[in-house]
């Protein structure tokens, strides 16, 4: 008998974080927020999303913030002179009734001077904050080393 509740606490578990792998606010459903691990002691990180806007008018993530990093920036990756490179954004649209992915590679959260490094299985707290939305509270999830980011809402 205990070991059949040790197995559906552990069912109860895993399902409180899928469904908190998806939060909703207002017409904002923001999917699998996750990092990957650091290596070695590197001081920096990113976060990564999908954020689905299912109201009739745009939206904008104007600012980021996690007291897991010193600062915080909107980032993208352009291609110059065959070189890819990072640059901070102002801000990252959202349009009215479509999405926007953050992934490696394109439009993501930069996270400088980590307080400490990002570990994985573990998670960290990150307010986003819309133009119309206002602030939304999330919870990042570090992944495994080499898991497939799909796994996370990479598509």
């Amino acid at each position: 008998m205990s070991r059949l509740l040790v197995v559906l606490a552990a069912l109860a578990l895993l399902a409180g974080r899928a469904h908190a792998h998806e939060i909703s606010h207002g017409d904002l459903l923001i999917q699998h927020p996750w990092s990957r691990p650091s290596i070695g002691k590197a001081p920096n990180g990113a976060v990564f999303m999908r954020i689905v806007n299912r109201g009739a008018t745009p939206d904008r993530l104007i600012a980021v913030e996690s007291p897991r990093a010193a600062k915080v920036e909107l980032h993208t990756h352009e291609h110059k002179d065959g070189v890819m490179r990072m640059r901070p954004v102002e801000a990252i649209e959202v349009p009215a009734g479509g999405e926007v992915v953050l992934k490696p590679g394109g439009l993501h959260v930069m996270l400088f001077n980590l307080a400490k490094p990002l570990q994985p299985g573990f998670g960290f707290p990150v307010t986003l904050t819309f133009a119309k939305a206002g602030k939304v509270e999330i919870t990042v999830v570090i992944a495994q080393p080499n898991q497939d980011p799909k796994a996370y809402g990479d598509h």
